[in-house]
């Protein structure tokens, strides 16, 4: 396990890049299998994530390579193995549950090991199978995995999605895309990640109407066609840099940012009083999505006048949520964090009183933030979950001072680089393996 060492409380400048989307390149990588030959993927995020789920691949017979410059080919043309699955990777990477509708119509039987990921209370496979139940996948759950069967895969004329949840929903598109017949998928999510699963699988031969909304039409095709495709760029590692340079009250640049997805993020910001300018507005690489420059100027913020809470895709994303709680510190009022959707992530944000936050629990999913505070520097163990272990840093880097953050396997599960890419504005902070 690594741990950082943090020299905080310095001012950054210069400018800090959002890397691929973990999430969107999960459930791309998940998809990847239904080609059943090789594909390129470009803008590839090299993080611990997509090796554990490259680990999984390998043991049923899906080939890589890596390339320059995060490109990443897959080969799955070869028969698929399931009996031989890497139990041990499957079981860290959470995203191993997609492969359950894109086997659906790969393989008739096998095991899929149960997955761990972010520590974050109950998170029920339920939706996943209401939905690939109604395709005919069959998900029996024993001690340590799933027994599944696939037979008679079928279309699903009314799909209504138990919940909006992203993963459910790119679970259900995978079953439906090569499933004969159509399929209509209601209240589907339409987050950033959804979007980009589904401009993969159609540039792959897929036929998708309504991508971008809650209802989604997939017309059957017998099979998918190999294909070179680019990754967006993560709104919820935007969101990540502009919280440190809002934090650390910086003049920083965020570049290639995907504005529709942070527009109502940047909204309550602006409202906190913090000034910004959207520049060089551009398609991104597969021409799907609209990307900017965010440059931030140091402000005075007041604490938002409602409480602020996550919610489905369109509005605050769920994830970026905990970015705001670093933020909020150094907002003058109180502030009410609501974050309903998992059982215990707001007990994280109980970490930063560690480091002087000013941070009241009401309840296991919402908090009071104070501000302005003087964060302090402290040495803690790094929370089991990417976006309250990546609040934590923040706050440390703000913090005049020495901190060490221990354990930081979590966040390098979800970002690349993370080392380099805060060196490259200014924080002093070191990468040790203990």
């Amino acid at each position: 396990m690594a741990k950082f060492i943090i020299n905080g409380g310095k001012k950054l400048s210069g400018k800090i890049f959002v890397s691929p989307a973990k999430n969107a390149a999960m459930g791309i990588l998940c998809a990847s299998v239904m080609v059943r030959g090789k594909i390129t993927l470009h803008n590839m995020p090299q993080i611990q994530e997509v090796d554990r789920m490259l680990e999984l691949f390998a043991s049923i017979g899906v080939s890589h390579r890596w390339q320059a410059n995060n490109i990443l080919e897959i080969d799955s043309s070869k028969q698929l193995r399931l009996a031989n699955m890497d139990e041990a990777a499957a079981q860290k990477v959470r995203s191993s549950l997609m492969l359950l509708g894109a086997l659906s119509t790969q393989v008739k039987k096998y095991k899929l090991y149960k997955s761990g990921g972010c520590k974050l209370g109950e998170r029920t496979v339920r939706p996943h199978l209401y939905a690939l139940n109604k395709f005919g996948v069959s998900v029996e759950s024993k001690q340590r995995y799933y027994e599944v069967k696939n037979k008679n895969i079928t279309s699903v004329p009314d799909l209504v999605m138990y919940e909006s949840g992203d993963t459910p929903t790119e679970n259900a598109i995978m079953a439906a895309v090569l499933a004969s017949g159509k399929t209509v998928i209601k209240f589907a999510s339409s987050n950033y990640m959804v979007q980009d699963l589904c401009y993969f699988l159609q540039a792959a031969g897929a036929k998708i109407t309504g991508i971008g909304t809650t209802t989604l039409t997939i017309t059957g095709v017998k099979k998918l066609k190999s294909v070179e495709y680019h990754i967006m760029p993560d709104p919820i590692v935007a969101m990540t840099w502009l919280s440190l340079g809002i934090t650390t009250k910086s003049a920083i640049t965020v570049k290639e940012c995907p504005l529709d997805f942070l527009e109502l993020e940047l909204e309550k910001l602006a409202v906190m009083g913090q000034k910004f300018e959207l520049k060089k507005k551009r398609k991104s690489a597969s021409g799907n999505f609209t990307v900017v420059d965010i440059v931030l100027t140091p402000s005075a913020l007041t604490a938002l006048p409602d409480k602020i809470y996550g919610r489905p895709f369109p509005g605050l994303n769920i994830d970026n949520l905990p970015f705001f709680i670093p933020i909020l510190t150094q907002a003058k009022g109180r502030t009410l964090v609501h974050d309903w959707v998992y059982e215990n992530r707001a007990i994280y944000y109980l970490e930063l009183q560690k480091l002087g936050a000013k941070i009241f629990l009401v309840d296991p999913h919402r908090v009071f933030v104070e501000g302005k505070t003087t964060l302090c520097p402290n040495e803690l163990m790094c929370p089991s979950a990417i976006r309250p272990a990546m609040a934590v840093l923040i706050a440390m880097i703000a913090a005049k001072g020495e901190s060490v953050l221990r354990n930081c396997y979590t966040i390098e599960r979800g970002y690349e680089h993370v080392v380099e890419y805060l060196q490259a504005v200014g924080v002093d902070i070191q990468r040790i393996e203990s």
